[in-house]
Parts: C-alpha cells; sequence; structure tokens
C-alpha cells in the first residue's frame, strides 16, 4: 500500500450528508464506549528524560512510556521515541507545540528536524516543538513483519510498483498483501489491535502532560488532521490553539460512521483521485506555458504537454524504459506534486528523460537529521495498520477493477493511482479495538484554525471545508497555492496567520485567503527586451 506524503519516501491524508450524521447519532453511547470514550482508566503521564539526541545535536530526544490498551493500562506498555526543539528565546516561552507530521506512517523524530524551518519564527522562539514517532511506526514499538531488512525488501521487490496493468499484476498484488497480512498476525496481533487515530490521541494527551501544559497546543498536517480532530473531540475541553493543515473530511474516514461495507476506499471517498488529476492538470498547464528553460517536459503549450503526458503514459504501458514502468511513473508523478520547490522542476526532467527514452534518476533524499535513528524502518505495514484498522475499505479484491476503472473516468492515472492505495486493506488481518467514530462537533475550549490549500494533491481543498464545518468551532483559512501543506510549501501570509493564532489566539478574518510564495516553474523571458509581465503568471490560481 502507498501512503503518499510530503517528504521523500513513503508518508501520508465533500459535504455532509446530514441523514448520515443524524443517523450516526444513535451509535454514539456504543462508539465512544468502544473506543474508551471520555471515561478511558486515568493513566499517569509518562516520564520524559531528555538527553542530546547525538552529540552536537540542537534536538534533545526521550522515550515515553504508555499502556498498549488504554482500557487495560496495567498490562502490557509500549515506547514512543519523542524529541524536542527547545524554544530559541527561552525568556518569552509559552510553552509546548505538539507536532504530528502526518502519513499515517510518518515518522516525527526524523519529519519534525526536517520541517523546523518551516515553523514561522516567532512559533519558533516561543515554543518549544515536539514530535515523535506515533505507536507502531519507526523508532517507538513499531509494526514491523520481517525477521530482517533483506526479507522486506524481497518483499517490496515481489510486486508491481505503483500501479497494477492487468489482470497478471493485480493477481500479484493481491497475492503479495496476502503474503504480508500473513506475516503482520504472526509476528505481533496485539499491536495490531491498538495503533488507531483513538489510541494515538490518548498518547498525545499524555505527552501533553508529560511537557507540563494544562492544554493543548498542536500543529497536524495531513493524516495529523483527523488526528487533531480526533483529540478535539475526546479533549475539548483541553485545546488551547490547533492548526490543522491539509484536511481528511472526518466523514470520508469514517464512512460516516456506517457498519455497511464500504463501497470506495478511503482515498476515493476523500475525493482524492479528482484532487490529484486537478493538480496535475495545472501541472502541466504551467509547464506548458512556460519553456523547456523553465520546465523541461514543455512541449511549447499547456495541449501539447498534456498530450506528450498522454503519449508518455501510453507508451510506458507497453514499453517501460529500465525499471521505469507505468505504474511506477505514475506513483512517482504522484508523490512528486507533493512539493513544488524542487518537486515539480525535478519531476519535469524525469519526465523529458523518460520522454527521451533515457532512465530517469529517481530525487535525492533530503540530508538525515542529527538524531539516533535518521533512517527508521517504515515499511508499508505501518502505514496499512493505522489506515486499514482505522478507516473502513473494500474487503473483495473483485471490486478494485471497476472501481478503478470508474476512477480513470473521471481522474485518469491519478483515479488509477488512488483507487490501488489501498489494495493493502483487502487482506488486513486486524480491526482496530479502539476506533473513533464521531460526534466531530464537540464544543472546544479554543477555535481550531483550519488551513486548505486550493492545488492539494494528498488532501483535497473540499476536505479542509469539510473539516471546518464538521468542528464546533473552526475557521478555514485558504491557502491560493499548490503542494500537499501549507508548511512545507509556504505563504508568509500563512505563516503569519498561524503565528498569531498559535501565540495569542487571534483568528484570522472570515473568507480570508493567502497566496504562495514561490508559483511553479518561471514564464519564458520576454522576446526583444519588451517587458511583457509575464512573469508573473505563473503564480495565477484560476
Amino acid at each position: 500500500m502507498h501512503i503518499s506524503g510530503p517528504i521523500a519516501g513513503r508518508r501520508v491524508c465533500a459535504a455532509v450528508i446530514a441523514a448520515s450524521v443524524a443517523g450516526s447519532t444513535v451509535l454514539t453511547g456504543q462508539i465512544l464506549a468502544a473506543a474508551g470514550g471520555l471515561h478511558a482508566p486515568s493513566v499517569p503521564a509518562p516520564k520524559l528524560d531528555w538527553r542530546p539526541c547525538v552529540q552536537g545535536s540542537p534536538f534533545d530526544c526521550a522515550t515515553a512510556k504508555v499502556p498498549l490498551d488504554y482500557n487495560n493500562p496495567g498490562r502490557r506498555t509500549i515506547e514512543l521515541a519523542v524529541i524536542k526543539r527547545k524554544a530559541t528565546d527561552p525568556g518569552r516561552r509559552i510553552g509546548t507545540l505538539l507536532f504530528n507530521p502526518g502519513g499515517p506512517g510518518g515518522p516525527g523524530t526524523v519529519q519534525m528536524p526536517q520541517d523546523y524551518e518551516y515553523f514561522p519564527r516567532e512559533v519558533r522562539e516561543r515554543f518549544d516543538i515536539v514530535s515523535w514517532d506515533p505507536r507502531g511506526i519507526g523508532s517507538s514499538t513499531a509494526v514491523n513483519c520481517f525477521a530482517t531488512p533483506g526479507e522486506a525488501a524481497a518483499w517490496n521487490a515481489g510486486k508491481p510498483a505503483g500501479v497494477p496493468v492487468g489482470a497478471q499484476q493485480r493477481a500479484a498484488v493481491f497475492a503479495a498483501y496476502e503474503d504480508l497480512s500473513r506475516r503482520c498476525e504472526r509476528r505481533d496481533p496485539e499491536l495490531l489491535r491498538h495503533v488507531s487515530t483513538a489510541d494515538t490521541a490518548r498518547d498525545l494527551d499524555g505527552l501533553r502532560q508529560a511537557v507540563g501544559d494544562a492544554q493543548l497546543t498542536y500543529f497536524g498536517i495531513s493524516y495529523g488532521t483527523i488526528l487533531g480532530a480526533t483529540y478535539a473531540n475526546l479533549y475539548p475541553g483541553r485545546v488551547r490553539a490547533m492548526v490543522l493543515d491539509s484536511n481528511i473530511d472526518p466523514q470520508a474516514w469514517t464512512n460516516h460512521a456506517s457498519d455497511a461495507d464500504p463501497r470506495l476506499t478511503t482515498f476515493l471517498r476523500m475525493g482524492l483521485d479528482r484532487a490529484a488529476a486537478a493538480v496535475l492538470e495545472r501541472f502541466l498547464t504551467l509547464c506548458g506555458s512556460t519553456d523547456t528553460a523553465g520546465c523541461a517536459f514543455s512541449a511549447g503549450s499547456p495541449k501539447a504537454t498534456r498530450d506528450r503526458f498522454d503519449q508518455l503514459m501510453r507508451r510506458l504501458r507497453a514499453h517501460p524504459v529500465g525499471e521505469w514502468t507505468y505504474g511506477r511513473t505514475v506513483a512517482d508523478v504522484m508523490s512528486s506534486l507533493y512539493v513544488v520547490h524542487p518537486g515539480w522542476t525535478d519531476l519535469a526532467g524525469r519526465l523529458r528523460d523518460l520522454w527521451q527514452g533515457r532512465v530517469a534518476k529517481a530525487s535525492p533524499l533530503p540530508p538525515p537529521p542529527l538524531v539516533p535513528h535518521p533512517n527508521p524502518y517504515v515499511g508499508e505495514e505501518q502505514a496499512a495498520a493505522v489506515l486499514c484498522g482505522d478507516s473502513p475499505n473494500p474487503r473483495d479484491p473483485a471490486v478494485y477493477p471497476a472501481m478503478e476503472e470508474a476512477a480513470a473516468g473521471r481522474a485518469g492515472d491519478a483515479g488509477r493511482f488512488w483507487t490501488w492505495a489501498t489494495a493493502g486493506c483487502v487482506s488486513w488481518p486486524a480491526v482496530a479495538a479502539d476506533r473513533y467514530r464521531g460526534p466531530w462537533n464537540r464544543p472546544t475550549a479554543r477555535p481550531v484554525l483550519v488551513v486548505g490549500t486550493r492545488y492539494d494533491p494528498g488532501t483535497p481543498y473540499a476536505d479542509a471545508q469539510a473539516m471546518a464545518g464538521e468542528l464546533a468551532d473552526a475557521r478555514l483559512l485558504t491557502h491560493e497555492g499548490y503542494g500537499h501543506t501549507a508548511l512545507i510549501n509556504p505563504s508568509s501570509c500563512v505563516k503569519a496567520y498561524e503565528s498569531r493564532y498559535l501565540v495569542d489566539g487571534t483568528l484570522p478574518p472570515a473568507g480570508t485567503t493567502c497566496r504562495q510564495d514561490e508559483p511553479p516553474f518561471r514564464a519564458p523571458k520576454p522576446v526583444g527586451g519588451v517587458a511583457t509581465g509575464g512573469a508573473g503568471m505563473a503564480g495565477t490560481v484560476h
């Protein structure tokens, strides 16, 4: 299963139907009870023994011990790897900002250091910033279904990359995930049932207590938004400030709290197929609006560039270029749209190489942070344990081909990719013991700031609108730009509003919109020395 996200490697992220919401309220008592509700047994805050992560690192590390099962806290405990960067202006320190980098499956001990400079300057000055590898992930007590790294690599190499093409590849994908599920069930079946979003929300509250804050100040991106919304409804009185950037519609995540078999996957319910297709369309249009100096894949006009891309995809289905199959290329395109700079420029270069029949070079990984485990194991089973156990997905492999064709009909290659992104859930062996499925509108102590990017390939803007509508008291800030999360596709305007809100609770005015600082690509140089003013057009959001 591929869960895309904001850094190289794996990460991850609609209108409310009134009748479904009304129907789900009948189940509220059962859902809260099943999730431990608001009455889980009291658990002492974990102790954090902070030490420098490694010699010379500006980050401190600690390990938190928490219950595996909050309904039975006296039984098994698990460990959470935690990381902190102290406030740079300690004399004006307000408290701690807890950060989740998304996924599911994002290791905070790696991604927070990589994302640290993107936080607003005043936030870095006035808050300790703390993150952690959520339960089941990375350097915490992790879901790992292989005995050795070589075994994991062999499993991964044995299935088609990205989108399977044809019945034989589809069967190979399902067979690989059936094998993965058997391995996971043998290794630690108990852990698989206790890595839900609600479990992690309780861990988050324990970390809040451990850092000494009376209320939570939180920043969540992508999957971190559904985690934040879950916390806000489990512990509404403990919310001091909460920024949710690039949102998941809670009703899409929970399939409207229905116990019926889901008709669509999580990502198709979110509308991610259409959203990613719209961003790809903008990528090709903006690329074709400049020359090859501005975008290496440009064919001289938007239409010619779109046609070239479609021709390349058809060609790769029949004739891969080295290891660059159609499936791998589509997966690379989808994940490369997440970060505009340098992601879009690098993607254009790879597409040019493939168009010319040359094997493309993958984007380099970001430099490793100064932490004890800068490259922890984050195999697909870690994201699967959270997503498949927490969010309903179709269990019948026979429905996938038709579902793919329907998605492709409305969203092209993006529809094919996002259909298959949850294929691992078909045979996943566990359902989370503690799932929070609503309600989502419990009044919080303070309002929540929801940030949505207009052209987001990983969480649709419509999901940000839905999140703002679901929560009892939320304000939507619109980022008129491109890429997945405003945090790592920066807008000085967004940062200013986030900073003001996190520091003193001031929300942006209703309906506020902000522009991205650096638009994708650059316009071609004017011919003949006449200033045409075209340089500003690449950043125009239509």
